[in-house]
């Protein structure tokens, strides 16, 4: 099964509690007017599209069939499915350009951010990259052993210390580490909490430094891992780690498990953060680079 069949797959609960609703709203109606774009926000609203982004959806679309004299619903359709890709923004690759080029990954507990870790490294691996982990996020009880696992299963070497050791001294002994072996990439599991921002800002920031000191002017990329069977409540999760840490991407996890997946929308536009990978599934490659078309293709698919 192809990555799209697995994307469908993985967003039809979404699909059927908006998006064919949405598809029947179209259905319903025989020409394009008020009634019609005030229902389809109203859906839009409902769902976890969020307010702010239904209120922007639904100007744009009044614009599209101003400017484009739409009267048809099927026309207005295609016009919605153009502003929502619109809206996302395309995915950004990973700026891996260094070697050894470094990813910093963090989200809460049971996000599924150890999972991640492990299908990034196995994309990466893949294509031919010599990958290390560290186990930076030393204080979750068995968080290291989790790790090591999936270390063992991808087949890539883990950078360890003890549980309770200091995360930015695990970062400067993996950085030596993947200079020392060559490595392609160093993939950094570290903050797997936010009940302090204070505690999470200075740990991001030792770790940092080392990194700046140790590997000066490598790519580097945070990623923040986030569940979308939480809703909206992982926007104001994503809203948190931004004021705590430089996010330059989003990893939406357990998409398959939701009909949530409309949160996609409010995260780009409250956020302004692209979504860099979206997991479908818990195999290897039911995580992919994310690609606003196919998303918006998926949920309206047949």
């Amino acid at each position: 099964m192809g990555f799209f069949e697995k994307l469908k797959s993985g967003l039809a609960k979404t699909k059927d509690a908006l998006f064919k609703k949405v598809d029947d709203l179209f259905k319903s109606f025989v020409k394009v007017d008020e009634d019609m774009l005030e229902e389809l926000e109203e859906l839009l609203i409902m769902s976890d599209v969020g307010a702010t982004s239904s209120e922007e959806i639904i100007e744009r679309l009044r614009e599209k069939i101003r400017d484009e004299r739409i009267t048809d619903p099927e026309a207005c359709k295609v016009a919605l499915r153009e502003i929502l890709v619109d809206m996302i923004g395309e995915g950004e690759p990973l700026r891996l350009e260094s070697k050894p080029s470094v990813i910093l990954v963090i989200g809460v507990n049971g996000v599924g951010k150890t999972t991640s870790i492990a299908k990034i490294a196995n994309r990466l691996k893949q294509n031919k990259k010599q990958v290390l982990l560290a186990a930076a996020d030393t204080f979750r009880a068995a968080a290291i052993d989790q790790l090591q696992i999936w270390a063992d299963r991808v087949g890539v070497e883990l950078i360890k210390h003890s549980e309770g050791s200091d995360p930015a001294a695990v970062v400067f002994d993996a950085v030596a580490a993947a200079k020392k072996r060559g490595s392609d990439v160093l993939i950094i599991d570290t903050a797997g909490r936010l009940h302090n921002k204070k505690n999470l800002m200075d740990e991001l920031a030792k770790i940092n430094r080392v990194i700046d000191r140790e590997l000066p002017g490598a790519s580097r990329e945070t990623l923040l891992v986030l569940d979308a069977t939480t809703g909206q409540n992982a926007v104001s999760q994503a809203k948190e780690f931004k004021h705590a840490a430089d996010i330059t991407g989003l990893i939406l996890t357990k998409l398959d498990g939701t009909a949530k997946g409309g949160i996609v929308f409010s995260i780009k536009q409250e956020l302004d953060i692209p979504v860099k990978f979206i997991g479908v599934g818990e195999k290897y490659d039911d995580m992919q680079e994310f690609v606003a078309r196919d998303f918006v293709d998926a949920l309206f698919s047949e």
